[in-house]
């Protein structure tokens, strides 16, 4: 992952509560391991005819949502399966931040583990949001945990200590462990000297 830093942002408007994570990345999608190209099957089921065109009415179709990298979504999104395949999808498909009221909780913590940033606001944050359409601009700044709304005010959001941390600085949790491997190594020696599992285990 890359470090999340802080950022301006065009929003995209996608009003739908309750959107779950085979809408986000159709289960059909799923065979790969990689995350590469799993942006543009986001929400390939809503976005696209079976014939593959792009449904001209669908919000993120829309030209005022290009390039957007910050979604702001209806309540309880990521709700259905676990699948890490939803964070992958919308990062892959350029998005850095989700915003909604309410989050499910395995795709909270997913997302946060994968570098996307679910923001949690209040319903009367979310409804200016949403009144002010796919195009306006935010600014998300993690260090400080604000989203500055277009109207220029300001809110915090909540996010714990670690994955915060970790997103700061592009790691995930094995690239934490990894960065105290030295650490690591001399506890385990000075362990191993001073604490032998074959003289306790042998009682």
């Amino acid at each position: 992952m890359k470090p999340f830093t802080t950022f301006e942002s065009a929003i995209a408007v996608l009003p739908v509560d309750n959107i779950d994570t085979d809408q986000i990345i159709p289960a059909r999608f799923l065979k790969t391991t990689t995350k590469a190209g799993l942006g543009l099957n986001v929400f390939a089921d809503w976005r696209c005819e079976k014939d593959g065109t792009a449904k001209a009415d669908f919000p993120l179709n829309q030209p005022a949502a290009q390039g957007a990298e910050v979604l702001i979504a209806g309540d309880n999104f990521g709700c259905g399966s676990s699948r890490e395949h939803a964070p992958w999808a919308l990062t892959d498909g350029g998005f850095r931040a989700v915003v909604s009221t309410s989050f499910a909780d395995i795709f909270y913590g997913n997302s946060l583990k994968n570098g996307l940033l679910p923001i949690k606001v209040s319903a009367e944050v979310h409804q200016k949001l949403l009144a002010s359409g796919s195009g306006a601009k935010v600014k998300v700044d993690l260090e400080n945990q604000t989203l500055t709304l277009p109207d220029g005010t300001t809110t915090t959001f909540p996010v714990d200590a670690f994955p915060k941390r970790c997103m700061l600085l592009g790691v995930d949790e094995l690239g934490y462990l990894l960065q105290f491997e030295q650490e690591i190594a001399a506890y385990e020696t000075t362990h191993t000297a001073t604490y032998d599992t074959r003289t306790v285990f042998a009682k």
